[in-house]
């Protein structure tokens, strides 16, 4: 009873207020459970020590797979601007209530999903509930929507990225798809880049073979870093079996 009657008067107020690692924010107040989980530091730490080390006021961060918001919030107050990527139509609306929520004017912030082509493809929560943080294309399921999907050549052609220092992607499994169109760019400007994959998603017998072309693609960088700091191998059994996260750098 007390949980529905927070709820309740965080959304008859308009908002939930919560921190992000230390920052203060106005959150939508239909994620409070979310955001409690936030504010009390106990989700994704380690991501959001990525952002701190790998973002300044003078260069810019590109969020791909952005959900609600959590580290699009946080990198606007680190960066000089954001440009993030939510294609869940439900999720997207969210993120533009928190963005408006906190008056943030410097995140260029698109429904629309990077892929390897310009056209319209079928996606759909992996847990069936729109708007969680499970959405993928991998998924086309009869409760899913309709997402655009425009290739990143046809993106960074037309927008200014040198600046940008970091890149995150968390895209419930599409990175096997969409990575491979990012490497002559990441090649070119070298940002950090922190990956999700999620290879549990692929049938079992192409895991090894995903999480190998991901590893030569992305060979280049100098250093690859699990989520403790520690070094990394992408072909090893457990990322192939859980859901990990990878810094490259250098």
């Amino acid at each position: 009873m007390l949980t529905k009657t927070r709820k309740m008067f965080y959304r008859a107020r308009g908002y939930y207020a919560g921190q992000l690692n230390g920052e203060t924010f106005r959150l939508d107040p239909y994620h409070s459970k979310f955001w409690r989980k936030a504010s009390a530091g106990d989700w994704e730490p380690e991501t959001f020590a990525v952002l701190d080390r790998h973002l300044s006021p003078d260069r810019d961060y590109l969020d791909i797979g952005a959900w609600i918001g959590p580290t699009v919030l946080y990198g606007a107050r680190k960066a000089r601007h954001v440009w993030c990527f939510e294609p869940d139509p439900t999720a997207y609306r969210h993120l533009a209530w928190n963005l408006d929520l906190n008056d943030i004017r410097n995140v260029s912030a698109f429904g629309v999903a990077l892929s390897d082509r310009f056209g319209v493809a079928r996606m759909a929560s992996m847990r069936g509930e729109p708007g969680d943080s499970t959405s993928s294309l991998l998924h086309d399921g009869a409760h899913g929507t309709d997402a655009l999907t425009i290739a990143w050549d046809q993106f960074a052609s037309a927008t200014d990225l040198s600046g940008v220092s970091l890149v995150k992607m968390d895209i419930e499994g599409a990175e096997f798809a969409v990575l491979p169109t990012l490497i002559d760019w990441l090649r070119k400007h070298r940002p950090a880049l922190y990956l999700s994959t999620h290879a549990p998603f692929l049938p079992t017998e192409d895991r090894d073979a995903a999480m190998a072309r991901l590893a030569e693609a992305l060979s280049f960088y100098g250093a690859c870093l699990d989520e403790t700091g520690h070094p990394a191998d992408l072909t090893a059994t457990d990322a192939q079996d859980r859901f990990r996260s990878f810094l490259f750098t250098g």
